[in-house]
């Protein structure tokens, strides 16, 4: 790259003086910030030229201070002292303070007040990035606030605004005997051929959230507060940050830029190789395609990966080389290449101080690189021709091959009959006109001609794969429900054609797991999930989880918070099915993140609904409401199909009332309070449904009122509660409410819980209780780990009973010795109880195998009963089993384990009816 790697200040002077004319022209005029240079002190020469700017007319100060910075890092730079992101960085930080200075100068002179109040400078493209050259504009977004915005009581803000916009860029752009201060570009501010130059933020909004096209898009994910209102514009940016950063992974977002690169490419009239006339920046391989590069992928997987979302193109590269999106080598090669021919592209500008990209010809092509501290042009040349092939080849990897290159085209039906007969599916000919049918435009998912091209594209490597499923037929037919009920495919597509290996877990969705397909059919970009570096790993705490909801919230309103908790949600229950069916996870794990994720989902609908509620009706003093969960989601453990049993409570005086504009009595408030919270987590919006709420579990059932208070709870628990009941409460678990409150209903739970009780009766009740489930409840299947005599009711009933009952095999109270027993989680109390002496240690695995089985259960076998063969494989893989016959076995030992057990505690055989009138 020549001597400028030296940190030679006498040779970067000398070329600097012979080689760059406006460069000796600005060193004649500074004669105090030459010496400083030709002494090697380049951080004194910036700071000297820094100062340039204080004081006195902005206009003037703002010139000297531009020239002398452009200098001194020019200088800088050919000494090889000051790196690009220095170099870089200074230009950035003086276009960010000029334009702040400008902004207040516009104002002041307006109201004679120093002020940016109400009036926000967004920075865009390099600024933004932080990333300005030595010749470049700036083009900033600029906007104000109606009721903020500093002005003179007579001004209309909208003519004030557009007063001071006009000033600011001739404060800026103009020509005078200083020369200028910064380039300005307005015309990236919405709708710009017929907006004004500053634009409302209520407008601007509108049009991010509703109307931006996508290029806009690419140009936010460099966006900056930079001057002004930089609180406010800060605000700008977090509001629409979801137009920036989708939740969905955006592949459509590689088919814009392939269209835009081919476009610049056959527009722009250089070379397509470095030569004179090569366009660093625009030319194949040059600066805007590797900037390309990064923001692509930055779009496509930023709304989900948040590592992703930085300004600059090395940092782009690093943080996407990190999170595993592109190989550290292409990050490597990408960003050396990047800062090389920004080098070279400042060393252009260099010269005379114009916005220029291009390679000149013949003695001034030898000027550039003499410049730069090389022999001569051809130099210059060789090396960069070395750089941009390999950035060339790197960015075609991403965008495909050049438009020459013919798109893939339909098989035409007889030879689509001859491949579909050779994989396999019967009745080829039949089918094959099936399928043709998928892309004559009967569907709107293949109805356009890219939606028509990138099904060609993808269609023989899914149908193979759907061929060697065990049920290639149920899978067509699932493919083909998703495909009917969409209005656009295209993304899916292009998502399963980027990502070949997609196609398997697609398939083993389509073909094992009907809760799968349907929630497919419904929601296709939930294949989206898939891509993530961790959709395959187990989501984190509850409140990670709900964080992450928020998150996807496009707006900070009740609704938008609703449809967020239903996506994120849909996701992780997606995702962890598929974990499931291919066996990637445990399936207690998996019912345990699956428990985590309802909780989440239920304590952020509970919060957002509360406050709705209260902002309408107040709030009941000294009252707060209380959730209780039983069940499975009181235990920790949800499968796929759960619902979600709770109870709803309140705290305080029955009597009290609400103190908002709208008071109610705390009884009809708490109950039209819990009504809500139930509508919130079950009733379908614009991004499907959630949970099905079951509260039948309440006092007095579905006769009593949905909400009662914690007094009266108690009361009804320890007075009038069936045995039932109170074998409920075992798994019950307080999920929401303040640290204060759980502690009191805790205390009410362990009080009833605690309290002595007849054995006789009890046992008789658990006994005539299980019988009459048996006979009206039996097992479905042969495979209905829940149901069937020896399963996993038989095992929770032992737990129950044996927690009601109290007692250690000591004659201890299980409260004071043994308090694991008495967990609501199924596992730990049953752990507790076997170390309390009360249950035989073999009934740990038992219990362990048939959760498994359940959770499995509920997607590859719904009914419990005998599934299809690959779906009968899944589920012995996903219970650590080689076959289902192994399974079946295992399953036959475990229910004999827990038929002991039973026998050994209540004295009855449970296996006994079973074999004289099996199912």
């Amino acid at each position: 790259m020549g001597e400028n790697r030296n940190l030679d200040w006498e040779s970067a002077l000398h070329r600097a003086r012979n080689h760059a004319p406006f460069l000796a022209r600005a060193l004649d005029r500074q004669p105090e910030l030459a010496a400083l240079l030709a002494k090697g002190e380049g951080e004194a020469a910036l700071a000297w030229a820094r100062v340039q700017g204080d004081g006195g007319d902005a206009e003037v100060a703002l010139r000297r201070e531009r020239l002398a910075l452009a200098a001194a890092l020019a200088v800088g730079d050919l000494a090889g002292a000051f790196p690009l992101a220095q170099v870089v960085g200074e230009l950035t930080a003086f276009a960010d303070r000029a334009l702040d200075r400008a902004i207040r100068t516009a104002i002041a002179e307006r109201t004679d007040s120093d002020t940016a109040d109400g009036f926000i400078a967004l920075a865009l493209g390099k600024q933004g990035a932080g990333e300005l050259n030595y010749s470049s504009d700036i083009d900033p977004i600029l906007l104000f606030d109606r009721e903020r915005l500093a002005r003179r009581a007579t001004d209309d803000p909208g003519d004030a605004a557009q007063r001071y916009a006009r000033r600011i860029v001739a404060l800026l752009s103009s020509s005078t005997a200083d020369g200028y201060a910064l380039r300005v570009d307005l015309r990236l501010r919405p709708n710009s051929e017929v907006s004004p130059l500053c634009v409302p933020v209520g407008s601007a909004m509108t049009h991010y959230q509703g109307h931006a096209l996508a290029w806009e898009r690419a140009a936010f994910t460099r966006a900056r507060a930079a001057a002004g209102d930089i609180a406010a514009g800060e605000d700008f940016l977090s509001q629409i940050r979801p137009f920036v950063w989708r939740a969905q992974l955006d592949f459509g977002a590689i088919e814009e830029i392939r269209a835009l690169t081919h476009r610049i490419r056959h527009s722009h009239e250089g070379p397509p190789a470095p030569g004179p006339g090569f366009d660093v920046k625009r030319g194949r391989g040059g600066i805007r395609e590797i900037e390309f590069y990064a923001q692509t992928h930055q779009l496509i997987h930023g709304g989900r990966d948040t590592s992703l979302r930085v300004r600059g193109t090395r940092a782009a590269l690093d943080a996407l080389a990190s999170a595993g999106w592109i190989t550290s080598e292409n990050a490597a090669t990408l960003g050396e290449a990047y800062d090389r021919l920004r080098q070279v592209e400042h060393r252009l500008q260099m010269v005379n101080d114009r916005q220029t990209h291009a390679l000149p010809e013949a003695a001034a092509l030898d000027n550039v690189a003499q410049l730069d501290g090389l022999a001569d042009g051809a130099a210059l040349v060789a090396e960069l021709t070395a750089i941009t092939a390999r950035t060339a080849r790197i960015y075609e990897e991403l965008i495909g091959q050049p438009e020459t290159v013919a798109v893939p085209v339909a098989m035409p039906v007889s030879a689509l009959t001859h491949q579909l007969g050779q994989w396999g599916y019967p009745e080829p000919d039949t089918l094959a006109e099936r399928i043709e049918t998928w892309r004559d435009g009967r569907h709107a998912a293949i109805r356009s001609p890219q939606a028509v091209a990138a099904w060609d594209r993808l269609a023989p490597a899914l149908l193979q794969a759907m061929a060697a499923s065990d049920d290639p037929m149920r899978a067509i037919t699932r493919w083909e429900r998703i495909i009917e009920s969409v209005p656009s495919a295209i993304t899916t597509f292009r998502l399963l054609d980027a990502r070949p290996d997609l196609t398997r877990r697609l398939v083993a969705a389509l073909t094992l797991a009907p809760v799968l397909s349907d929630e497919l059919a419904r929601k296709p970009e939930l294949l989206d999930t898939l891509i993530d570096r961790d959709a395959l790993d187990l989501p984190g705490d509850v409140p990670q989880i709900m964080a992450r909801m928020r998150g996807a919230a496009i707006r900070a309103d009740y609704e938008a918070l609703l449809d967020a908790i239903r996506i994120i949600t849909g996701e992780i229950r997606f995702a962890l099915g598929i974990q499931l069916i291919e066996g990637l996870a445990d399936p207690l794990d998996i019912a345990r993140a699956l428990s985590r994720t309802a909780e989440a989902a239920m304590q952020l609908a509970a919060q957002a609904t509360v406050q709705e509620f209260a902002a309408k009706h107040g709030r009941v003093p000294d009252s707060e409401l209380l959730i209780l969960g039983l069940g499975r989601l009181g235990g920790g453990a949800l499968t796929h199909a759960s619902d979600l049993d709770i109870v709803y409570l309140f705290t305080g005086d029955f009597a009290a009332q609400s103190d908002g504009a709208r008071p109610l009595g705390a009884t009809v408030y708490y109950n039209r309070l819990a009504s809500r919270v139930s509508a919130a987590l079950s009733v379908p919006t614009a991004q499907g449904a959630l949970y099905e709420v079951d509260t039948r579990l309440r006092p007095q059932g579905n006769q009593g009122p949905l909400a009662v208070s914690c007094a009266a709870f108690g009361k009804y628990q320890r007075e009038a509660a069936w045995t039932w009941e109170h074998m409920a409460l075992a798994r019950a678990r307080v999920l929401y409410g303040s640290p204060q409150a759980r502690a009191e209903l805790e205390d009410v739970l362990a009080e009833v819980l605690h309290a002595p009780r007849d054995r006789a009766a009890l046992r008789d009740a658990v006994l005539e209780m299980r019988a009459e489930m048996a006979k009206h409840k039996p097992a479905s299947g042969p495979v209905d780990a829940k149901l069937a005599r020896g399963g996993l009711v038989d095992i929770e009933f032992l737990v129950h009973y044996l927690q009601l009952k109290g007692e250690a095999a000591d004659g201890t109270p299980l409260a004071e010795t043994a308090r694991r027993a008495l967990d609501p989680d199924l596992a730990t109390a049953l752990d507790g109880l076997i170390a309390a002496g009360l249950l035989p240690a073999s009934l740990a695995a038992p219990h362990a195998l048939m959760s498994r089985m359940l959770v499995a259960g509920r997607l590859l076998a719904p009914d419990g009963r005998e599934p299809p063969p690959s779906g009968a494989r899944a589920l012995a893989r996903a219970c650590g089993y080689e076959s289902y016959e192994a399974l079946l076995d295992a399953f036959a030992a475990a229910r004999h384990e827990v038929a002991q057990a039973w026998k050994q505690i209540l004295g009855t055989d449970i296996l006994a009816t079973e074999q004289e009138n099996p199912a």
